[in-house]
């Protein structure tokens, strides 16, 4: 999905963060992340949610019922692709691994460094090497 969606959301303007897909035979869920530079507003995601929509009319790229969703990564956003985990370094994250590594999946810590190998958190207690690769999910968690 993301090589059909990301051109349209680029060339309007915006970046696409991330896309969940959560089939259900009736109240499916197609939901895409947009951001830009100053932040997302309502107006912004009509636009991206009616581009999208005569997309998807055109492409059937998703099977069954859903509602679309367009909207902005929020203060949880999720972080992806490496300039994601690049922009937001400093940040509180959690990140979820494929596999066990160290004997444990889930992880939190301060995003230390980000490079196409490795990421590097500090947790309470130490400074972790996760392998790019390895991360599953990752999302930053919000400091108030």
């Amino acid at each position: 999905m993301w090589e059909l969606f990301e051109p349209v959301v680029i060339g309007m303007g915006y970046d696409l963060i991330e896309i969940e897909h959560f089939p259900n035979p009736k109240h499916g869920v197609l939901r895409l992340y947009i951001d830009k530079e100053g932040g997302i507003n309502v107006d912004d995601c009509s636009s991206v949610s009616r581009q999208v929509s005569a997309l998807i009319d055109v492409e059937d790229p998703v099977r069954g019922q859903f509602n679309l969703e367009v909207t902005s990564p929020g203060s949880d956003r999720p972080l992806r692709r490496l300039q994601d985990f690049q922009r937001f370094t400093g940040s509180l994250v959690k990140l979820k691994t494929v596999m066990p590594l160290e004997g444990q999946r889930n992880f939190k810590g301060r995003l230390l460094e980000a490079s196409e190998e490795v990421l590097v958190i500090e947790t309470d207690t130490e400074e972790l090497s996760l392998p790019m690769g390895a991360i599953e999910k990752a999302r930053i968690v919000p400091e108030y």
